[in-house]
């Protein structure tokens, strides 16, 4: 028996997941991973998402040209994420706000992926960091995260 679209995702929206899909508003045409950054995906309003990059250097150029803070840009090895097979970077200075609906749309069209190891939490709470430092995120988006982290400390 095939678990539906609608199960899977409900089941896997937590702080950390991983999602694999192609995200139509990048200029890359290939899928790359997301990682939900909400304390509470299931009950807050959208799901905040940052995208994984293997263009490391490409990002640490545009950002030191730019004049972004460097921990906005979260380096990560495949020593510290083990789906990432070379270094990887996720820059924190463009989130996604998506909804749990749109990511069972993708996969109830096979169009993502739902990866089954989620980021350590350690990874997960420098990219909350870098996108509360960096001054390209909307507003409401660092409000919904401030208000999560001051909840859970």
């Amino acid at each position: 028996m095939e678990i539906s679209a609608d199960i899977q995702i409900l089941a896997t929206i937590k702080t950390g997941s991983v999602y694999y899909f192609e995200e139509e508003s990048l200029s890359s045409q290939e899928p790359h991973f997301f990682v939900i950054l909400n304390k509470n995906p299931r009950t807050d309003e959208f799901l905040i998402l940052v995208c994984a990059s293997s263009q490391v250097e490409k990002r640490k150029n545009i950002g030191k040209k730019l004049g972004f803070p460097s921990e906005t840009l979260v380096i990560i090895s495949p020593g510290e994420y083990k789906l990432f097979k070379k270094e990887t970077v996720i820059d924190c200075n463009r989130a996604f706000e998506k909804t749990a609906q749109f990511l069972i749309e993708k996969l109830k069209n096979k169009k993502l992926r739902v990866c089954t190891e989620r980021m350590p939490n350690t990874i997960v709470n420098k990219l909350i960091g870098g996108v509360l430092m960096s001054s390209q995120i909307a507003e409401k988006v660092q409000e919904m995260l401030k208000a999560n982290s001051s909840k859970n400390q």
